[in-house]
């Protein structure tokens, strides 16, 4: 991938040692899944023009690490948050915090709730107005996410998470992350709401139209939602997709000089 000429130097910066590399913040993202008449389809949101990172992009609902996600007080069904640090060769806390900022993040940019009364059940539906107030209160950082499920008596389903995979942004960038991603299927009852609050436009969209519009550049896909899109296009129902065997290996894109162009290369 050719990079602009402003990021293009930028990465001769960074390359040379003039410019240090800013730190990655930790960070989930969820892939809404449901099953459509011609295949599984994906929950993807617009973000705004305005946004200082990826303006324009089509992504998944997520976002930064909030510190009071690693909380114990988080009631938790499902996988544990060891088991969790297994896949994603993270800290037993951090993992925590990840599952917490996937279901919170789901929750406040799609208004889809992975949690329920008990470890068997789930929230059946969340678009009232009293759900509305608690969306707001979780994206002002009003509300903590684990006083949110303790005063509605809900445990975070971790089961209803599927790990799948690990990207960080490249060093050049001014604003980086470190992202875990996951996959998860719409709740039986549950809506998705129309907009978040970052986004200016939502769609559900089979994997393999998001990569055929992106190619035409129709719509803007970065390097790790095209790849999660192409992946994802290779599974026939959402059934294959929670199936599929995932080895999670963290993918860091680096910039490299090619015949005098700085280009940026996919690589583990």
């Amino acid at each position: 991938m050719p990079l602009p000429a402003e990021l293009a130097a930028r990465a001769r910066d960074v390359l040379a040692g003039r410019v240090e590399p800013v730190p990655a913040r930790d960070a989930a993202t969820v892939v809404i899944l449901r099953d459509g008449a011609g295949g599984p389809e994906v929950y993807l949101l617009r973000r705004k023009s305005t946004m200082a990172f990826a303006a324009g992009a089509y992504v998944f609902p997520g976002g930064s690490v909030d510190e009071r996600d690693a909380d114990q007080a988080v009631a938790w069904a499902g996988p544990s948050p060891a088991e969790w640090g297994a896949v994603f060769k993270a800290s037993e806390r951090l993992a925590r915090a990840l599952v917490c900022a996937a279901v919170r993040e789901t929750f406040e940019e799609s208004g889809v709730l992975l949690a329920g009364p008990g470890p068997g059940s789930v929230v059946a539906d969340t678009t009232g107005d009293d759900w509305e107030a608690d969306r707001l209160a979780l994206i002002d950082r009003s509300l903590a996410f684990a006083d949110f499920l303790a005063w509605r008596g809900l445990v975070l389903r971790s089961d209803l998470l599927k790990p799948w995979a690990h990207w960080i942004t490249p060093e050049i960038e001014r604003k980086r992350f470190d992202t875990r991603f996951f996959a998860a299927v719409l709740p039986d009852g549950q809506r998705t709401r129309d907009v978040g609050g970052e986004a200016d436009q939502v769609v559900w969209q089979r994997p393999a139209e998001a990569v055929e519009l992106a190619r035409q550049g129709e719509i803007f896909l970065m390097p790790p939602t095209h790849r999660t899109l192409t992946e994802l296009a290779a599974c026939d129902s959402v059934g294959d997709v929670l199936a599929a065997p995932r080895e999670i290996v963290r993918i860091m894109p680096r910039a490299v000089e090619i015949g005098g162009e700085m280009r940026l290369v996919m690589a583990p």
